[in-house]
């Protein structure tokens, strides 16, 4: 493991402008951190029936394909333990829950994952937005020894500079993608705070009907029934 050029890298990853590069960096942590193959997954859900799903694979292109056409997404164990932890683990240590999780391990097995390591990336949004890096080996002992310690610290910095990375990502892709402005931030913010459309209406020199139909605008850009819902949808992406 080559931790200071591990640490040389991972800096640099934030102010990376394109998805090409910033998988150049996370290909040559990987190798610096002295894995076989690494992936990392982000899942945001903006309500019940709608999720946005990104990845980023630095192993085989066989198992990303294999992965999204047997959606394995949704019988991942190493997602799950994501969802509702935030300590690094062994794969080794982590017992599948059904035959469907152990087909998924048995089969990310033959794709450079015979052991892995699991770090969470938690976010001040809790369940609604999750990441998880899984770092892999064909090594079946290459995340035991004394290295360990040092390895869970790098994979946990790893993770979370790139789920920041996706996060900034997805929210510059909203703001140009619905052409939100800066006067639909400042509703938001309003929102928000709990004002009512008389109090918008009189912060901003407006009709309270004026801010009403306003809001139903912004709420048509962002897909969203309400303002309520309008307003978890902007923290879910960061603009809030």
């Amino acid at each position: 493991m080559d931790d200071v050029r591990v640490l040389q890298l991972l800096p640099l990853i934030a102010d990376v402008s394109s998805s090409g590069k910033v998988l150049s960096l996370f290909h040559e942590v990987v190798a610096g951190l002295g894995a076989d193959a690494g992936v990392f997954l982000s899942c945001l859900r903006d309500d019940a029936t709608r999720t946005s799903f990104r990845s980023m694979w630095a192993c085989d292109p066989a198992w990303a394909a294999e992965y999204a056409s047997h959606q394995w997404f949704e019988y991942d164990p190493w997602l799950r333990y994501a969802s509702s932890n935030a300590e690094p683990i062994r794969a080794s240590d982590l017992a599948c829950s059904s035959n469907e999780e152990i087909d998924f391990t048995r089969t990310a097995a033959q794709h450079g994952f015979t052991s892995a390591l699991i770090a969470p990336a938690p976010s001040p949004v809790g369940l609604s937005r999750v990441g998880v890096l899984c770092l892999g080996s064909a090594d079946p002992s290459r995340f035991d020894g004394e290295n360990f310690p040092k390895l869970r610290v790098l994979a946990r910095a790893l993770a979370m500079e790139l789920h920041h990375w996706i996060a900034q990502s997805m929210r510059e892709e909203l703001l140009q993608g619905v052409r939100l402005t800066d006067a639909d931030l400042q509703l938001l913010r309003h929102e928000a705070a709990g004002h009512s459309s008389k109090l918008i209406g009189a912060a901003m020199n407006l009709e309270a009907k004026t801010i009403d139909c306003r809001f139903q605008r912004l709420n048509a850009k962002l897909g969203a029934p309400d303002r309520r819902t309008a307003v978890r949808i902007a923290r879910l992406y960061g603009l809030l």
